[in-house]
């Protein structure tokens, strides 16, 4: 069933199918393409759901002959209906495999042309916790990884101490809150965690690595989804967790540590972390595929994020359905669009860097 965007509530957006009807309060793009009509239907990572929903409401206010679908089915869900010739773009929190762009997709000319990916929605991962009294403390991803793994059991603890002289921190024992479900939140965690404290971050003397699914074997208490973790730290005291920048609240956060500083939070650090990492190799020059330096010592960067892509074809069978994504990427990834994302669902706008390399993939869909 579609539903009108507009009409749509941002916290029940994850569980619908989104269509977009002109809402007369969005912000307008600043080019108006007016002379646009169609349907465009894509899917894909919950993660951006809020983020679309604005989006699709300020560009549809702006050409309202176009009707844009987006359904939130989850990233591998919409790179399988990529595939499939179900929709003419998705959203996912990881790029291409190397499989999935060796794949013919239907909607492409010819169905194993190539694609283009690029990060369009930026979102970073807060450490929260709950001590009376105190708003933020500064913390490394050591420390982080052995309160996630049990062995940093109190929160006077000298690790904790060392890192926040003039605080002072309660005897009070840490109870540390996971998602209970696979989460793409916890998949970009725990890579953070696995790249940043390798030898911390560890089960049975090996690094745990990137994983979507808690292990079992750590402590602490489950919370499911981001609302789950959220109420669990914030109903107990002396809890820490991380969830979605934009849900923290009033929990008290961590700045993590970079190099010899400790970074806190915010658009502009979480954004930064695209600049400073490479692109994966061996891939098409349409990808713009990052392989995030989550253990990145450049001052000012906040390096626990997740990273949406935008996906789709760089020809296309049908020629309205190229110049509707050619308008509505560009849209997204203008700051114009950026902004709207940011306003509506806490996002990190790209850095103007990253929104010239995607914009001249862009102009060359055809």
């Amino acid at each position: 069933m579609q539903i009108s965007a507009k009409a749509v509530s941002i916290a029940a957006i994850s569980t619908i199918f989104l269509t977009g009807c002109a809402a007369n309060e969005a912000t307008e793009p600043t080019e108006s393409s007016s002379a646009l009509s169609g349907t465009l239907d894509g899917s894909g990572a919950s993660s951006m759901a809020a983020g679309q929903e604005a989006w699709i409401a300020a560009f549809q206010t702006a050409n309202p002959g176009v009707t844009i679908n987006y359904n939130p089915t989850g990233s591998g869900t919409g790179r399988d209906q990529f595939e499939q010739g179900l929709t003419f773009f998705t959203g996912s929190d990881s790029s291409f495999k190397d499989e999935e762009l060796a794949t013919p997709h239907p909607n492409c000319s010819p169905a194993d042309g190539a694609v283009f990916e690029f990060p369009i929605w930026i979102s970073p991962i807060a450490v929260v916790f709950n001590l009376e009294g105190i708003t933020s403390l500064n913390m490394t991803a050591d420390t982080i990884a052995q309160i996630f793994t049990g062995k940093i059991k109190n929160w006077n603890d000298p690790a904790i101490a060392a890192s926040n002289p003039g605080v002072t921190l309660p005897n009070l024992t840490i109870t540390a809150v996971h998602r209970s479900d696979e989460s793409g939140t916890t998949g970009n965690f725990t890579d953070w965690l696995a790249k940043a404290a390798p030898n911390s971050w560890v089960l049975n003397g090996e690094n745990v690595g990137s994983i979507e699914a808690w292990p079992s074997e750590f402590a602490g208490e489950g919370g499911q989804g981001t609302s789950g973790v959220i109420s669990a730290v914030q109903g107990g005291q002396g809890t820490i967790g991380y969830a979605d920048a934009s849900r923290a609240g009033s929990l008290g956060t961590v700045a993590v540590g970079v190099g010899d500083a400790f970074v806190p939070y915010s658009a502009e650090a979480a954004a930064a972390i695209v600049d400073v990492s490479p692109l994966k190799t061996g891939r098409p020059d349409t990808t713009l595929a990052y392989d995030l330096a989550r253990d990145t010592t450049e001052s000012g960067v906040y390096p626990v994020v997740l990273i949406s892509y935008l996906q789709g074809c760089m020809d296309y069978a049908d020629d309205s359905k190229a110049a509707l994504v050619k308008a509505y990427a560009s849209f997204m990834v203008s700051a114009e669009g950026q902004q709207v994302a940011a306003a509506a669902a806490g996002s990190a706008p790209i850095t103007d860097a990253l929104r010239q390399k995607a914009q001249a993939i862009i102009d060359q869909i055809q």
